[in-house]
């Protein structure tokens, strides 16, 4: 059972900007959507038919991928979280519960037969031309496995 913290609170700052954060195409997932697009693959942005609404859905392929931000999504979460300053015990729960529904979109993104891919969002800015290149050996073994 889910028990939302009633005493945890946030500055007004905070909150403001949490409600401004949209949910749509950042400027990370556009770099690789942008850098698979000239690369000829074709792709459904925020794909809303599938679970955990992959920022990039190559349909013909059926592979999912997440752009994932270092913090939201837990990388080196052991380490990190002992970090954290300010409403500790409500990241840590946050942080927690993105990870495991991560872990449960995939589990059911596979179910459908899907491949789900996960990229943080600094390796996408650093090296996005090897982003590019573990999708598209991903795409060459989807294709050889259909034959």
């Amino acid at each position: 059972m889910y028990v939302k913290h009633q005493n945890l609170k946030t500055t007004p700052e905070v909150s403001k900007r949490m409600k401004a954060l949209s949910h749509k195409k950042s400027k990370v997932e556009s770099v690789l959507a942008k850098a698979l697009w000239h690369k000829g693959y074709r792709y459904r942005l925020n794909y809303k038919k599938l679970p955990g609404t992959p920022d990039i859905a190559l349909t013909k392929y059926k592979i999912a991928i997440f752009v994932d931000g270092e913090f939201w999504h837990g990388k080196d979460f052991k380490k990190t979280k002992e970090k954290l300053k300010n409403n500790k015990d409500y990241w840590i729960e946050k942080i927690e519960e993105n990870i495991q529904r991560d872990i449960k979109n995939d589990n059911l993104l596979r179910q459908m037969d899907w491949l789900p891919i996960h990229f943080w969002s600094q390796e996408v800015i650093k090296y996005t031309e090897y982003c590019i290149k573990e999708i598209e050996e991903i795409i060459y073994e989807v294709l050889n496995d259909d034959f």
